[in-house]
């Protein structure tokens, strides 16, 4: 039986810098509670910047050589990638401190709420960013619990991946990826769409059905998407194609999008039509809060974006660098989609994670690239991208690039991503798009911005 925990005032998380568990460890904090944390990334001084915006929303931070739960911590939370072998773990059993998961714990937060819960195996973090934006400009201070950061609360500092409100509305995102959203009672629950990614589609099916189920009030599906149009419940209340909060005449210009719902018209500073159906989920929930599509388009123009989709680093020689999150077969596609209209040609690199989950979709994958790719693009891979744990070892991003020149794509191999701005450089065009995309790696974040600073003093010139 889970605990219930919410009650406790001294909370410790293992794995603290998790961007799911950060989030909640500072919703916490800003509610109120004591809370403190470590994380093996605290282990060396890389990540010594999450430690430091952790500690300044006070959160005691520990590296993970030996155990820092104590006696006088009343809860430790664990996410599904800590293993039961983890020092933190022993030492709770030890001291018999109750254990609650991550998802387990955000349920319970979530039942204090009145939760908008946004689900689907893409998207999930932008619809989240886009509705948060949106109902802040709107009057609405909701509060959030996200995986990754808004650029509006990085400005100010912050991860910002986390917002204690002063209203009773809660958005998070609900991961199918663990299996963990069926955990959630939200009162209005959101489908964006389904593709094969961590699980199989049977395995999905489940797991969104129970979510529809679980979902209390509105539950709203992307009718774009097929697979998410099957588990519609009231149609008048979903978006997309043939709905309410349908979007018209769409186009790209640069980085900005255009499209219009009921005649109202709406530019988004951000790329790609899979992010006007994001919009239209944002939309759909502000309609049932009685906000004004006149309003969601005045909100929506200055939508901030977030960090690492579809980030624009900047612009150097003709050679526009952009990094996002991609990390699965649809978000691969839908992120080459995107930058295709910036330039003439795309040069795509992508460092695959861990080697199971590379396993599992390396033929999607390959078919998602072939089937995006103009003929003068470009595909680059460096190695996957090991965080530890136990695992076979029997892929490499090189399978995948083999497979991908023998369907005739342009593909190279990098396995170190340091030589990667050296290997390119013959490969620029004074038109160009550079697409940074992966997952999972924290130093990613750090990667995209030192290879477009080395651009840059490099002046290669196309």
């Amino acid at each position: 039986m889970v605990p219930q925990v919410l009650q406790q005032h001294k909370f410790f998380f293992a794995g603290v810098a998790g961007a799911g568990m950060s989030a909640i460890a500072q919703y916490l904090s800003g509610s109120g509670k004591q809370v403190s944390g470590s994380d093996r990334l605290f282990n060396t001084d890389e990540n010594e910047h999450t430690r430091r915006q952790l500690t300044a929303e006070g959160i005691t931070c520990y590296d993970q050589k030996e155990a820092h739960l104590s006696e006088t911590d009343e809860v430790l939370v664990v996410s599904t990638a800590i293993e039961s072998t983890n020092v933190e773990v022993a030492k709770a059993r030890a001291l018999n401190i109750p254990i609650i998961t991550r998802s387990q714990l955000l349920a319970q937060i979530c039942a204090e709420k009145k939760t908008i819960a946004v689900a689907g195996t893409s998207g999930k973090s932008t619809t989240a960013a886009m509705l948060f934006h949106l109902l802040s400009n709107c009057g609405v201070d909701a509060s959030l619990i996200t995986g990754a950061g808004i650029v509006s609360l990085i400005r100010q500092g912050k991860i910002g991946n986390c917002h204690v409100g002063k209203s009773d509305w809660l958005i998070i995102e609900a991961d199918e990826s663990d299996g963990s959203l069926v955990n959630y009672k939200p009162a209005i629950g959101i489908l964006l769409n389904i593709d094969k990614d961590h699980k199989e589609l049977s395995e999905l099916d489940v797991i969104f059905n129970t979510f529809r189920s679980n979902t209390q009030e509105h539950f709203m599906v992307n009718r774009s998407h097929p697979l998410a149009q099957a588990f519609s419940v009231t149609p008048q209340k979903d978006f997309g194609n043939g709905s309410a909060i349908e979007g018209t005449d769409f186009s790209q210009e640069g980085f900005n999008i255009y499209f219009k719902v009921a005649g109202v018209p709406f530019t988004i500073p951000t790329i790609g039509a899979h992010n006007m159906e994001n919009a239209l989920a944002c939309i759909a929930v502000a309609q049932l809060l009685d906000i004004k599509l006149e309003d969601c388009a005045k909100a929506l123009a200055s939508y901030p974006g977030i960090y690492r989709r579809h980030q624009l680093l900047g612009k150097v020689n003709g050679i526009t660098v952009i990094d996002d999150y991609a990390h699965n077969p649809a978000k691969i596609a839908a992120s080459i989609n995107a930058c295709k209209p910036v330039a003439d040609k795309l040069i795509a690199w992508f460092q695959p994670h861990g080697y199971a989950p590379t396993r599992f979709i390396r033929t999607e994958l390959v078919e998602e690239i072939v089937k995006s790719l103009r003929p003068g693009d470009e595909i680059w891979m460096s190695e996957i991208y090991y965080a530890g744990g136990t695992t076979t070892k029997d892929i490499s991003a090189n399978d995948i690039i083999n497979d991908l020149k023998a369907s005739g794509i342009n593909a190279y191999f990098t396995e170190d991503r340091k030589d990667l701005l050296a290997a390119m450089g013959p490969h620029f065009t004074d038109d160009c798009v550079l697409l940074l995309m992966g997952a999972r790696d924290p130093s990613l974040e750090h990667f995209g911005q030192e290879l477009f600073q080395q651009l840059k003093q490099l002046n290669i010139k196309a």
